[in-house]
């Protein structure tokens, strides 16, 4: 499980496209979110780079 810091994460709208950019990455992933820590959690077979590229991308850099 990667954990995550993601200071634009705000709201509902931010998890789904959050949850829409990884999926389509690893559709087998589980996602854990934290809104008011901003913190996402993830259980995923694609490595720890993809996912931060996949973040950012998404609008969401890891801090």
């Amino acid at each position: 499980m990667l954990t995550f810091t993601l200071p634009d994460m705000t709201c509902g709208h931010c998890t789904g496209a959050i949850t829409r950019a990884l999926k389509a990455l690893d559709p087998d992933c589980i996602l854990e979110f934290d809104l008011p820590a901003h913190r996402l959690q993830v259980q995923s077979s694609a490595g720890r780079d993809e996912l931060v590229e996949a973040l950012a991308e998404a609008g969401y850099p890891p801090a």
